[in-house]
């Protein structure tokens, strides 16, 4: 198999869901330190710029869980 086959096999696997979901999470440590950086500036197209990121990794992390709730894990998010 392939390098890039084994790449988007893991990307669609429970482990690279899981890795995906923890790299969209870190990056709200970025949004963060923006929101931050742009309150103590009082800059407001700094700070719409932080709210649209995280609405963007909000909105990644619920697709995320969603993909690993159709693969069976019950574990992620019990209703």
């Amino acid at each position: 198999m392939s390098a890039l086959k084994k790449a988007k096999s893991f990307k669609k696997s429970k482990p690279g869901t899981y890795l995906s979901i923890g790299s969209a999470l870190f990056g709200a440590v970025s949004v963060a330190k923006q929101v931050k950086k742009a309150r103590s500036e009082n800059d407001k197209l700094q700070l719409v710029d932080a709210v649209v990121s995280a609405a963007a990794i909000v909105t990644t992390v619920a697709l995320l869980v969603r993909e690993l709730k159709r693969m069976g894990d019950d574990d992620v998010l019990a209703d």
